[in-house]
């Protein structure tokens, strides 16, 4: 660290073994350190073992801790360097330019110091299954009539652009509306983004989003309320190639097996505008799953074959979903009386407002409110800030858990 040779006696303060790093003011938390020492450990263990001979799941498990213990050795480096450096400070012996050296590396030391301890708590929060998968996000109008479905309108529009500006694939696999309704009034959407880590970067959506405005209609200016679901969901490619074991959708002990023997398949006339094909054939697709009760139409393709491929698409993927989703209510669940009662934010919660009358979205999760409305809708910066900030206290509530739980592992019963 300090860029001047030392004479022996400060070679040797430096040199000696690290002293309670535990009471420097940047330290983390004990309890998450105590996680990444063991996960640390663990993958020596592993390390060890590769040494020996080869083994796939230890490789992948070794690659997944690989990232800790990395992260780890940085953080303790730092803070290692940061008590010596005091040291040195503190040593009456010093002598002026050394210490002057001294101050400057360990100001350094303090500034890096806070974005490797946010690494390290990024890094003990499991990955999460989906993380690196393509999307779809479905979009469907909730309380408030014609209104929720415009606003819907708006939202797919929002989607779109915010994709097409991050360079993501997104693409309108269906986009319905109501008997009798403009195109503008959805009564559902889907947009699939076939870009690998899609779900991961856009699963903050997830929720009702809720919308206050003057709707054109309403004669004595008072602002309505109307809400939009936003579900985000996995897209398993059509091969399972290369796939994960754990997400292999074709395999009868993956955890998202379909049995195609539990799906009901019905043939119908399309519906609604469309031209000399709509009502001519029979190449509407429906779905039914039928120990869950999920349904999933499909019309938007002119073959039968097009939209039965798309409805298995969405099928598994809502499913997929709601597999994991009931996994997480467990963990959840287990965590309750640890957290006291904290539960995470799920389908139906409302978890955004956009106010048109004051120009300015608020996300109910983090507090964030952006005074741009129109940035926000156009996909732009603000709706990229109020996603970051999702992302960032989703990340503070893992380290939450991670903490109670270490907590309630080191308390004796």
């Amino acid at each position: 660290m300090l860029r001047l040779p030392l004479c022996g006696r400060h070679i040797l303060r430096l040199t000696r073994p690290l002293r309670a790093l535990h009471t420097a003011p940047e330290a983390l938390s004990p309890a998450l350190l105590t996680r990444a020492r063991l996960l640390a450990a663990e993958h020596a263990k592993l390390s060890d073992r590769l040494g020996e001979s080869f083994d796939s799941k230890i490789a992948k498990r070794a690659g997944e801790l690989a990232p800790i213990a990395n992260v780890l050795k940085e953080w303790d480096h730092a803070n290692e360097s940061i008590v010596e450096l005091r040291s040195l400070l503190e040593d009456p012996n010093t002598d002026a330019e050394l210490r002057s050296l001294a101050t400057e590396d360990l100001d350094s030391s303090h500034d890096t110091l806070p974005t490797i301890s946010d690494r390290l708590k990024k890094s003990l929060i499991p990955r999460h299954p989906f993380a690196d998968l393509p999307c779809l996000l479905e979009i469907r109008p909730g309380a408030g009539g014609d209104e929720a479905g415009l606003f819907a309108y708006d939202m797919l529009r929002m989607y779109m652009a915010f994709c097409s500006r991050r360079g993501l694939r997104p693409t309108i696999i269906k986009q319905d509306s109501e008997d009798g309704t403009a195109e503008d009034r959805l009564s559902e959407a889907v947009i699939e983004v076939d870009t690998d880590g899609a779900y991961d970067i856009l699963r903050t959506e997830s929720g009702v989003h809720r919308v206050q405005r003057v709707p054109s209609t309403e004669t004595k200016g008072r602002t309505h309320t109307s809400a939009v679901s936003v579900m985000v969901l996995p897209s398993f490619p059509e091969s399972t190639s290369g796939m994960d074991h754990a997400l292999n959708f074709e395999d009868p002990n993956s955890d998202y097996y379909v049995d195609p023997q539990e799906v009901r398949v019905e043939k119908m006339r399309a519906g609604g505008a469309g031209g000399q094909h709509v009502n001519k054939t029979e190449s509407a697709i429906r779905l039914t799953h039928i120990p869950t009760g999920t349904v999933v139409s499909m019309q938007d393709e002119r073959s039968q074959q097009a939209n039965r491929r798309k409805a298995w698409q969405v099928l598994r993927a809502k499913l997929a979903e709601a597999r994991q989703e009931a996994r997480e209510q467990e963990i959840v669940q287990l965590r309750r009386g640890v957290l006291g009662g904290v539960a995470r934010m799920g389908r139906g919660d409302k978890i955004r407002t956009y106010n048109y009358g004051q120009s300015r979205c608020t996300d109910h999760r983090t507090g964030v409110t952006i005074h741009n409305l129109g940035d926000v809708l156009d996909g732009g910066d603000g709706l990229e800030t109020v996603m970051d900030s999702v992302r960032t206290w989703m990340v503070d509530r893992e380290v939450e858990a991670i903490v109670a739980e270490e907590l309630a592992k080191a308390t004796p019963e």
